[in-house]
């Protein structure tokens, strides 16, 4: 081992690479990993939200009741999409994570790269698998034979990379305790298959534990951390052992905003684009049908599917809005904690649900004795999409120092703002539900008045926010005396940091 003045820049020409590389020969075979994480990113996301597909899919005549049985099945599916939504997503933050280790690539990592994208593309037909045979256990098996793959190969990822230091982070080049870092990083890349691995058994004469075994591998980091900071706070913070190292590769570090953004915008772009899938599938009419039912109009055949027009501007635009509350907050946002990137995955896992919502809406005309439950459906997968952006933004808040702009903290100037961009659509949502519950009749109307009012409050939220302090700040105005005692002066102050100052 080297002295502790004199970094370990041997390793990397002759001690641990092969064959004598020198670090001439490694920058001519090696490039920036920028593009292959973004087409990473595009096709996790992308991989991510089509399991929703058989979710939407789901077979209800025009003859069937939306009664408990059909509801059971729903929610059934939607929990098991969830599930595997969030398992994907905590592969892509694995991923995020393994390439915070591995600074550059070359051509064999790209090519493992593509096997690990590869067998992660396998995901949504295991998936449709498991909700179309739930009780038979091959798609559970398969979906964990997946995930263990997956697993696999980044550990070759990982492997190749310290085997070729020069391929590695500066960070961990310069370490004297790379093979720490390797049996580290190792572990996290190991965890999530074995639990797979264990579901795989249990999916062969106990199918319900392999569920919950694959439900840990989403919650066991947070349980982990949640674990380890109540253990602090009970018994004071340990010392870190002589021989720990600082590791880069820790999930309780904040991810790589960046990268946050560009999944998401993935998946907002994806489901956007399910939505006219759609359209373009079912509500094109057969030239059969034109000639001998329309007598050849095809303005005619086209105007049957008016309403599932108007369910899909609707839904397109609840999607664009979402991406735009999305957009703004993260406009403010300087970094990114593992609680927020929780908290964006459920977001998101519940825009993936939209084109759900759409079919739901757009089943209005044709099962009009079922509008009811259906609009409930679409407000509550609206509210929970909406919600979770909201809570995003509320646990930065608790750290507002590090995770926010200093416009939108407490007393900021985009503060409010920002407190009722992300609060409009729950609690349009939440309204549009209580609505339907006192005037189910109207359920409806009411439901597509929600979606055309939304977007104009949004037009004039600035206006509307504007109004609303400068009537705060004129009430509060007549309630103070004309020449407030010295003893007021000061609660007035503290009343006035209430309200935000005008930008």
């Amino acid at each position: 081992m080297s002295r502790p003045g004199t970094p370990e820049q041997t390793l990397d020409v002759q001690g641990d690479g092969p064959l004598g590389r020198t670090d001439k020969d490694a920058g001519e075979e090696t490039q920036s990993s920028h593009r292959m994480l973004s087409f990473s990113d595009a096709l996790l996301s992308i991989i991510a939200t089509v399991m929703i597909l058989p979710v939407t899919h789901t077979e209800i005549s025009p003859e069937q009741q939306f009664d408990k049985s059909i509801q059971k099945l729903l929610a059934t599916r939607i929990a098991v999409y969830l599930m595997t939504f969030l398992i994907v997503t905590e592969a892509w933050a694995a991923h995020i994570r393994l390439f915070q280790a591995v600074g550059k690539t070359d051509d064999t990592l790209a090519l493992l790269n593509l096997a690990c994208m590869m067998t992660i593309t396998f995901l949504p037909y295991t998936f449709s698998l498991m909700v179309t045979f739930p009780d038979v256990p091959l798609g559970i098996f398969l979906f964990c034979m997946c995930v263990i793959a997956i697993g696999a190969v980044q550990a070759l990822i990982v492997g190749y990379a310290f085997h070729f230091p020069h391929l590695l982070s500066p960070q961990i080049q310069r370490s004297a305790h790379r093979a720490l870092h390797r049996q580290h990083i190792l572990g996290i890349v190991f965890r999530g298959p074995a639990l797979c691995f264990m579901a795989a058994i249990f999916s062969l004469f106990f199918f319900p534990m392999s569920y919950l075994l694959m439900a840990t591998v989403v919650f066991l980091p947070h349980v982990s951390k949640a674990t380890s900071w109540c253990r602090d706070k009970l018994m004071g913070r340990r010392e870190p052992p002589a021989h720990s190292v600082p590791f880069t590769f820790d999930l309780h570090q904040p991810l790589s905003k960046e990268r946050v953004e560009a999944f998401s915008d993935g998946v907002y772009a994806i489901v956007a684009t399910l939505l006219i899938l759609d359209i373009c599938e079912d509500n094109v009419p057969d030239p059969k049908d034109v000639r001998e039912q329309f007598r050849g109009s095809l303005v005619a055949a086209l105007s049957v599917y008016g309403p599932r027009f108007l369910a899909y501007f609707g839904s397109f635009t609840t999607v664009g809005l979402l991406w735009f509350a999305h957009h703004s907050l993260f406009l403010h946002v300087r970094r990114a904690t593992p609680p927020m990137g929780l908290l964006n995955t459920l977001s998101l896992a519940f825009v993936g649900g939209l084109p759900l919502a759409y079919q739901q809406t757009a089943a209005f005309a044709r099962q009009p004795h079922d509008e009811l439950e259906r609009v409930r459906v679409s407000c509550a997968i609206i509210f929970l999409a909406s919600i979770f952006q909201f809570a995003i933004w509320t646990t930065a808040l608790l750290q507002e120092a590090e995770t926010l702009q200093p416009s939108v903290r407490f007393g900021g100037c985009e503060h409010t703002f920002m407190f009722a961009k992300l609060a409009l659509y729950p609690c349009a949502s939440l309204l549009a539900f209580a609505s339907t519950c006192l005037l189910s009749r109207f359920s409806t109307a009411i439901f597509h008045l929600t979606q055309i009012a939304v977007p104009f409050a949004f037009l004039l939220l600035r206006l509307l926010v504007r109004l609303t302090l400068a009537g705060l700040r004129g009430l509060r105005g007549l309630a103070q005396p004309a020449e407030p005692l010295p003893s007021q002066a000061g609660e007035a102050d503290a009343q006035a940091q209430l309200l935000p100052a005008p930008c």
